[in-house]
């Protein structure tokens, strides 16, 4: 039997089990994915090689702390955090590889709504780790990126390390930039605990894609209101459903079985 398992605390609500568990069910696999509140990161991710799981995934607060234990690839190095990693090239003198699936996550959430990110105008609102990954994301598949932050430090941080054809500024000026983007996304946890948007809803046009990582609620102010101005509403357990299905890829060498994974993804929400 292969194990499979995630790294975080807590853990106890995550909906990868019932996702990666989905997959395995469909395609006949022995395997089983567990989760772990781990007190020593570093200890936990040996200890994980030394008893042959298969793969990790690494949530909050780990993400960042998991680079000094891993291999990164190169966007995993460029974001600076990794949320899974793949001990199918590691021997005992060599560190597992990491990769951060959160990026992908955003860029085939979008490509299963058929918007196109090469040489379009986008938006992230908000500078943390969802931010990071999703201006990497945009920004690696041809869009011009704008970081719209309360603290606009955090946000020219985040540009800085995108590099070129990315910008970055407060949210005095949202307004404007997502009335002219073709692309938004909310990186924000605005929306999950108050029934609020992060953008204006005058700002939201018919030319717009919209995309809310929050999934708890699926339903968002910012997805209605986009819905009611004629924009495509992408919910942000898409991303989350993406993020899981490139992890399943990477360990297993075979195509996920999405639409088993999605039924048992929404089914949980």
């Amino acid at each position: 039997m292969d194990v499979f398992g995630l790294l975080g605390d807590p853990v106890g609500h995550s909906l990868s089990p019932p996702m990666h568990e989905a997959a395995y069910d469909d395609l006949g696999l022995d395997a089983r994915y567990v989760t772990f509140e781990p007190d020593d990161l570093g200890a936990a991710i040996e200890g994980a090689r030394a008893l042959g799981v298969a793969g990790l995934n690494v949530t909050i607060p780990f993400k960042r702390d998991a680079l000094d234990y891993v291999e990164p690839d190169d966007l995993a190095a460029r974001i600076g955090a990794v949320n899974t990693v793949d001990f199918s090239a590691a021997d005992a003198g060599t560190p597992p590889t990491g990769h951060n699936t959160d990026a992908a996550g955003v860029r085939r959430a979008f490509a299963h709504h058929d918007v196109t990110l090469a040489d379009r105008d986008a938006v992230v609102v908000g500078a943390g780790g969802a931010a990071r990954a999703t201006a990497f994301a945009l920004a690696d598949a041809g869009a011009t990126v704008h970081v719209a932050n309360r603290t606009v430090e955090r946000a020219e941080e985040l540009a800085e390390a995108v590099g070129d054809r990315t910008t970055a500024g407060g949210l005095d000026a949202l307004e404007a930039r997502v009335s002219a983007a073709d692309v938004l996304v909310n990186a924000t946890s605005v929306g999950m605990e108050e029934d609020r948007s992060p953008v204006p809803a005058d700002a939201l046009h018919a030319d717009l894609a919209v995309l809310d990582a929050v999934y708890r609620p699926l339903d968002t102010r910012l997805l209605r209101d986009a819905r009611e101005r004629g924009a495509t509403a992408v919910d942000g357990a898409w991303m989350l459903l993406y993020q899981g299905v490139e992890a399943f890829e990477l360990w297993t060498g075979r195509d996920a079985p999405v639409d088993a994974m999605n039924a048992a993804l929404r089914g949980r929400l």
